[in-house]
């Protein structure tokens, strides 16, 4: 059995959506700015065959304040969406994607680091889309619910 689509969210403002489709061919957005925009984008895709696959996400000891409330307020916009849309949603830990997908790095990899090695390693996962800072982390984790829901559905 095939899956019809898959979403992987990067819910980080610098974040972005991608989605599979069921012939195969990914779409890729950065996060969009606005709340209406959000759900715009979740509306068309919005089936019951697609299963939305969100990063679990939390604050971190070095983040700010400021950053912190912004980023939980884009959370929790995207869970809203997916909820007011009565959308199929998995939450997944970064450890559990990463791995899955084959990103590894050492525990006390800088931010930075960590953000190129994870999209050199996206851009190996897919070849034929420019891979961004912003889809790179996205594309892995619809690759992870992809891997995941195939394993699911097989025999």
């Amino acid at each position: 059995m095939s899956i019809p689509f898959v979403c992987g969210i990067d819910p980080g403002a610098s974040g972005g959506i991608a989605v599979l489709d069921a012939h195969g061919h990914w779409e890729v957005y950065p996060m969009p700015e606005t709340d209406s925009d959000v759900a715009d984008l979740f509306r068309p895709i919005a089936w019951p065959e697609c299963v939305f696959f969100i990063e679990k996400v939390h604050s971190m000891p070095a983040q700010g304040v400021a950053s912190s409330f912004t980023f939980g307020k884009n959370y929790g916009v995207l869970l809203g969406c997916l909820r007011a849309l009565r959308c199929r949603t998995e939450h997944v830990q970064p450890k559990e994607w990463q791995q899955l997908v084959g990103l590894r790095y050492p525990v006390d990899t800088p931010y930075s680091e960590r953000k190129k090695l994870g999209r050199a390693r996206a851009q190996e996962l897919f070849p034929h889309i420019k891979v961004t800072h912003a889809i790179a982390d996205a594309l892995m984790i619809a690759e992870y619910g992809r891997r995941v829901l195939t394993a699911r559905h097989s025999p």
